[in-house]
C-alpha cells in the first residue's frame, strides 16, 4: 500500500485456497474484484460486496453484465477480449483499474444495493426462504417418484 494509506495493519497473503465465503463477509471488505464467475458472484452478492469485475472468458462476461447493468451493483475494468492465458489481449492499465475501485468505494447507491440483494439472498436460503423451500419441495418430489418405483430416467 502506498505511504499514508489509512490501515489498520498490513493485510496477509494467502496461498493456495482461500476461505473466500469468510473474506467477503468480514467486515473490513470494501470491495471485491472479480473475474465474474459464477461462484464469485454468487458469493460476493450473497455477501453484500460491491464489485469491481475484471471478467476473461465463457460466462464471465454474461455474469459481469448481470453486475454491472442489471444489478447495478459493480464497476467494470473495460475488459472487452475473450482470452485465455495463452492468447493476448488488450492491456488494461492501472489507472484503469484504479478509477474502477474509486468508483466502486465512492458510489453509495451501489453500496446500498449491494447490502439489500445481500439480505435478500441471505433470506432466500434461511428456513422459510424461497429457495430453501424449493430445494426441500424438489427433495419430496424425488423422494416420492423413488418410492412409487419410476426409475429417474425418463420419468423425471
Amino acid at each position: 500500500m502506498p505511504d499514508g494509506f489509512p490501515m489498520a495493519h498490513r493485510g496477509y497473503i494467502i496461498r493456495g485456497w482461500a476461505p473466500q465465503v469468510l473474506i467477503l463477509n468480514h467486515p473490513a471488505v470494501g470491495s471485491y474484484m472479480t473475474h465474474c464467475g459464477w461462484n464469485s458472484t454468487l458469493e460476493a452478492v450473497s455477501a453484500g460486496v460491491p464489485m469491481v469485475t475484471w471478467p476473461r472468458y465463457a460466462d464471465q462476461f454474461h455474469n459481469e453484465k448481470l453486475v454491472v447493468e442489471v444489478l447495478e451493483v459493480g464497476v467494470g475494468v473495460g475488459a472487452e477480449d475473450y482470452a485465455t492465458w495463452m492468447e493476448t489481449h488488450r492491456l488494461i492499465g492501472s489507472e484503469v483499474i484504479a478509477e474502477s475501485i474509486r468508483k466502486v468505494m465512492k458510489k453509495e447507491t451501489m453500496w446500498k444495493k449491494a447490502e439489500e440483494l445481500g439480505a435478500k439472498a441471505r433470506a432466500a436460503v434461511e428456513k422459510g426462504g424461497s429457495s430453501y423451500d424449493d430445494v426441500g419441495q424438489l427433495m419430496e418430489e424425488l423422494m416420492a417418484r423413488r418410492c412409487s418405483g419410476r426409475t429417474a430416467r425418463g420419468q423425471l
